[in-house]
Parts: structure tokens; sequence; C-alpha cells
């Protein structure tokens, strides 16, 4: 009997002490998406890369704003959110316990301030989206007042940005075209 003990005492424990103690997880375990509004631009490509569409993002114009949302019940936590994100605003957490006690609680929400087009007033783009792409210029090797300069340009919406390229149709000669049979 006391062998039995002894050797009982030498194997060690056998299980952990989950619930009472923390689980450790392995390093690269995939649990729960966390967002970092700060660090947030509001592209959408987080929404566009999920594949369980656990995430999702609805602009409001009346109001001007962006919301980001992550539905928990949907996450399939494959981490492609991650991968995709430019400024590094999703992280996968260690946090593997999720139960809840209302469907609300799945949720996660952040609301981003959107700029108005430089033309016609309309939000489109978060003011952080278009900060950074002027830091991306200024990081290519634009000098930094050139990259400044563009900022008229980046805070246009595409439809005025499509007005401002097209060119006035009283001003084209498609004459010598349509004489040589090019159109």
């Amino acid at each position: 009997m006391f062998k039995l003990f002894k050797t009982i005492l030498k194997a060690g424990e056998a299980t952990t002490k989950y619930p009472f103690a923390p689980f450790p997880v392995s390093p690269g375990f995939r649990g729960k998406p966390e967002l970092d509004p700060t660090q947030c631009i509001s592209c959408g490509a987080c929404t566009i890369a999920c594949p369980a569409n656990a995430l999702s993002m609805g602009t409001d114009a009346q109001a001007g704003t962006r919301t980001w949302e992550l539905f928990l019940g949907r996450c399939i936590f494959c981490g492609r959110c991650e991968e995709v994100c430019p400024t590094h605003a999703l992280a996968l957490t260690p946090e593997f316990e999720l139960a809840v006690g209302r469907r609300e609680d799945l949720f996660q929400r952040a609301t981003f301030k959107l700029e108005p087009c430089a033309e016609c007033g309309q939000p489109f783009a978060s003011h952080k989206e278009v900060d950074y792409a002027l830091a991306l210029l200024v990081q290519s090797g634009l000098p930094a007042e050139e990259a400044e300069a563009q900022r008229t340009h980046l805070a246009t919406c595409p439809a005025c940005k499509r007005k401002q390229n097209l060119a006035d149709p009283s001003k084209v000669a498609l004459g010598p075209y349509i004489n040589k049979g090019m159109l």
C-alpha cells in the first residue's frame, strides 16, 4: 500500500486545477478577437476578409459615423481579421471563456466619426484613414509638404473624383477620330 502512495506522489498531478486556477494556453492560441479603437482606421479590410461574416461595418451618412461590429456567436477564430488589419488594431487574445447570459453580450461595437468630402460635404471616410494614407505616402519617400498637399485629393469621395476626372464634353474634339473610323 505504501509503495502505491509513493508511486502516486512521484507521478505528480495528472489534471489541471481549472476552473479554480487559470488554464494555461499555448503560445499562438487564437481566442477572442479584441479591437483597439484607437488604432483602427475603419477601412473595412477585416470585414471583407472574415469568412464567417462575424464582422460587419455600417455607415450612417446622416450622423456622419461608421460602426464596426463583431458578433462572437459567428466567429470561428481563424485569425484572418488580425492578418489583414493594416494598423494591427485587431488581435486574437488568449481569452477563450465566452459564455454569456444574454445574446447582446456577444456583440462588440465601435463607432468612428467620418470626415466630409472636400467637394460635396458628404461623409465618406474616417479622418484617421486619410491620415494613414498620408503617412503611407511619406513613408514611401514623398516629402511631407507634398504629401500634405495631397490631403484635399485624399479627402474627396469617389463620386466627386469621378466628376473631376471626366473631361468637359464641349472641349473634347471627337471629329478626327470619327472620320478615321476609330470610334
